[in-house]
């Protein structure tokens, strides 16, 4: 079935074609083609201004990382050592505040940051790996606008949650709570990222460099599946049916720290077993779940919510700066880089 014709009765072949373009919103080109192929292409036209290629998502991504962690990296530190200030110690911290205050009473505002340089390391690639991998998996469900709905984007950010773990994640988190755990011992082994590398897996092997990947993988999975769930659902209320309109900067802060909120009270349980699991004592536990029940049994289940408040604090900018600086980022490599 061809384009429907105008109504002028003698129109010359390129307003005819220009009114048929009209009356379907494509080219003239486009009338020209059959029915199948016209449909693919309009379908392919309206969608890649919304997709981002997943190599612009990595870049953004690391990115966004980098410099996410450099801010933010003082609240993950108090909330690693309150979740390894186990109770049966008995605990050396009295809160935040007091572990704060001992931390540069001790080791000075530097102290604040031990630990940055794996984290450092582990943030650039982890950001990459996560929305490269929520923009490979993502593209292909969005409809032709570009429109990804709430529950694709969940199985997304599942996807991205559990390859961020397995590739970048654990590895760099299980260095980051050794350097961190280690500081807390009265004589710290460790002088450096490379040389603590070294020594762990002279010690423990790369076995030593993945404890505790089944928590992590569960804690990333939920993490990110929470995360961009949210962001996605957020972003879609905003938008309504215009799925042009722009975001500001502001907005996208706003339903950030909304997701960050979210996924840390979904899964501070996991992040806590996690952080248990790759901590200097590991061998205590026999796997994740006996982790689980020794926690339960000789803490209580209070235990499992330990870090919490410093946990929001820092999950929240983390998770807004992060999609701030991704959204903006691709703004701007959409303009330098194009892949359509």
């Amino acid at each position: 079935q061809r384009c429907t014709p105008p109504l002028t009765p003698h129109p010359s072949p390129g307003v005819a074609a220009g009114a048929r373009a009209g009356v379907l919103g494509c080219s003239p080109a486009m009338c020209d083609l059959p029915p199948g192929r016209r449909r693919v292409f309009s379908a392919a036209a309206l969608g890649r201004r919304k997709l981002t290629h997943p190599g612009k998502a990595i870049l953004a991504g690391g990115i966004a990382g980098g410099i996410e962690i450099c801010i933010t990296f003082p609240t993950e530190y108090v909330k690693t050592q309150l979740q390894l200030d186990e109770r049966a110690n008995p605990p050396r911290y009295r809160g935040i505040g007091d572990c704060v205050k001992l931390t540069v009473q001790d080791h000075g505002l530097r102290g604040l940051y031990r630990g940055l340089s794996s984290l450092l390391y582990g943030s650039i690639p982890k950001s990459a790996v996560r929305f490269g991998t929520f923009e490979l998996l993502s593209n292909p469900m969005r409809d032709a606008e570009g429109k990804l709905d709430n529950t694709r984007s969940l199985l997304c950010g599942l996807g991205a949650g559990v390859a961020e773990a397995m590739l970048v994640v654990c590895p760099m988190e299980t260095i980051k709570v050794k350097f961190i755990h280690d500081q807390c011992s009265s004589s710290p082994r460790y002088r450096g990222f490379f040389h603590g590398v070294r020594e762990i897996v002279r010690e423990q092997g790369l076995r030593g460099t993945y404890q505790g990947v089944t928590a992590t993988v569960l804690k990333q999975g939920s993490n990110q599946a929470i995360r961009f769930y949210v962001m996605t659902s957020l972003r879609n209320w905003y938008k309504g049916d215009d799925s042009h309109r722009e975001m500001h900067p502001l907005v996208t802060a706003v339903f950030g720290a909304t997701a960050g909120a979210a996924s840390v009270f979904g899964n501070t349980p996991l992040d806590v077993i996690k952080t248990r699991m790759q901590g200097l004592e590991a061998h205590r536990y026999r796997s994740t779940a006996d982790c689980a029940f020794q926690i339960l049994r000789n803490e209580g289940p209070q235990a499992f919510y330990k870090g919490t408040v410093p946990r929001l604090g820092r999950v929240c900018l983390d998770v807004a700066i992060v999609f701030v600086i991704y959204e903006e980022v691709v703004k701007l490599l959409n303009n330098a880089w194009k892949t359509d």
